[in-house]
């Protein structure tokens, strides 16, 4: 236009629209400029929570925060597939499918996950499985840390973590995706209209499958846009299937009898987490003790019981055998010891009892004795606790299935102490909070002591659910 304006002798025209060109040209540069640098910003906001979210890790002390990196040991992951699907108890062939294993795959490092991934073709989704504390979320929480800070995969822009336990809070909520991340990226609220969802290399961690409440109807209807709307099953199936944001990787970590929720034509790569080798094991104790001939000792021990010493490839038994055998060594002076599996959950029940009742050491002795019969009725409401919520198959509780158990949620006294080292509360979204033992191993020896208390009183009642199971 410009130049057909100077044909015709429209200098002073061709030269204000020539004028009015470039600066409508500079707002627009001076507004890309502007997004461009609220989203870097944004980013970075993003960056410094996600590193408040994963910088320390839960080591049965509330009242002091233990650095991942300082405990952080390496696990054995290797890649897996969705064959034999282990629907018994997972401790029954942790041995032999460690041994069998770590001959046939290769391991994979923490921060190596999407490089091998990439490696196998073009599906963008990783299926973590592991038993129950075997660290698949310590294992991602280490991930998230290592980009944060900048040792690794720079090549990603976003990382978004969302465990299951909060997702199930809003499951029956109608959401597009930026809503449904809004919720646990506050920070996100003003990129509505951003170029993050279509310039930007996003990951979306999708941490316990198994605490899923979700239906995941993979046959169901897609979301193709983030703008869409719909149920989160909906959208989280819509992401596995690549239909909503293609580009996106996904990983998702899960206990293996509830990985086969997601078809296998999805998953590019599987991987599985195997715990500790046995010298990593070593490793673990090496580094939680200053006192190297304390844990020479507590590991000489547990090579004495090959159940003991079984356990300790999954790292939360490795917490609990350390916080049990590191009294019995130091606080007891004992030399010879010998333990069961049983032994170790009731000394360690014992420990935090006393870790209590140490508080009103100054007290009488009567007064002693009334805050350890008060832990002895806490430990029945939570063996009650466990029992019901074993029956149902549920690793996490909320405050109504506490209530049922007659455990009040309203006292911050009935989290102190004992409670505590075994028994974690989380605050989710909306402040809603999430409970969960710290291991299944926990639940399950506390569901146990239901059962026997069960039998000492003569509760059939209670005890008709194992006839109706084994009958049926």
């Amino acid at each position: 236009m410009v130049d057909v304006l100077r044909k015709i002798n429209q200098n002073d025209l061709a030269e204000q629209l020539q004028n009015e060109h470039k600066q409508a040209q500079t707002e627009d540069n001076m507004k890309t400029s502007v997004s461009v640098r609220e989203l870097q910003n944004v980013l970075k906001t993003h960056k410094n929570n996600m590193k408040m979210k994963t910088k320390y890790i839960f080591e049965g002390n509330k009242e002091t925060d233990t650095d991942l990196k300082a405990v952080y040991t390496d696990l054995f992951i290797t890649e897996g597939d969705m064959k034999d699907v282990n629907q018994e108890h997972e401790i029954l062939k942790i041995d032999d499918a460690f041994k069998s294993k770590k001959t046939l795959n290769k391991p994979i490092k923490c921060n190596d996950i999407f490089t091998e991934l990439r490696k196998n073709n073009e599906l963008k989704i990783v299926l973590t499985k592991g038993v129950a504390g075997i660290g698949k979320t310590v294992f991602v929480h280490k991930f998230i840390l290592d980009w944060v800070e900048g040792e690794s995969n720079q090549d990603i822009d976003c990382v978004f973590l969302l465990p299951f336990r909060e997702i199930n809070v809003i499951k029956e909520r109608e959401v597009s995706l930026h809503e449904f991340l809004l919720k646990f990226n506050p920070e996100l609220m003003f990129l509505e209209k951003s170029k993050l969802y279509t310039e930007y290399k996003l990951v979306f961690i999708f941490d316990g499958l198994d605490e899923s409440r979700l239906p995941l109807n993979f046959e169901s209807d897609t979301l193709n846009t983030v703008e869409e709307r719909s149920s989160v099953d909906v959208l989280f199936t819509s992401l596995v299937k690549g239909k909503l944001l293609p580009s996106a990787l996904v990983w998702v970590t899960s206990r293996p009898a509830a990985a086969n929720q997601i078809p296998p034509q999805y998953v590019g790569l599987f991987t599985e987490v195997q715990g500790f080798t046995d010298l990593q094991k070593e490793e673990y104790f090496r580094k939680r003790f200053t006192d190297q001939s304390l844990s020479s000792r507590i590991i000489s021990h547990i090579k004495t019981s090959r159940s003991l010493y079984i356990m300790c490839h999954i790292p939360v038994f490795c917490w609990i055998t350390a916080t049990v055998l590191q009294d019995i060594l130091t606080e007891n002076n004992e030399e010879n010891i010998s333990t069961t599996l049983t032994e170790m959950y009731i000394h360690f029940l014992r420990i935090q009892m006393n870790m209590k009742s140490q508080k009103y050491g100054k007290q009488q002795d009567g007064e002693c004795s009334e805050h350890l019969l008060l832990n002895r009725e806490m430990i029945l409401k939570l063996a009650k606790l466990a029992f019901e919520q074993l029956k149902q198959e549920n690793i996490v509780f909320y405050e109504k299935d506490l209530k049922a158990c007659g455990i009040d949620v309203s006292k911050d006294a009935e989290f102190t102490g004992m409670i505590a080292q075994i028994f974690k509360k989380e605050v989710g979204l909306y402040k809603r909070k999430v409970f969960c033992f710290v291991h299944l191993s926990v639940q399950e020896f506390l569901a146990a002591v239901h059962v026997f208390t069960c039998y000492l009183k003569k509760n059939k009642q209670e005890l008709m659910f194992f006839f109706e199971k084994f009958t049926n």
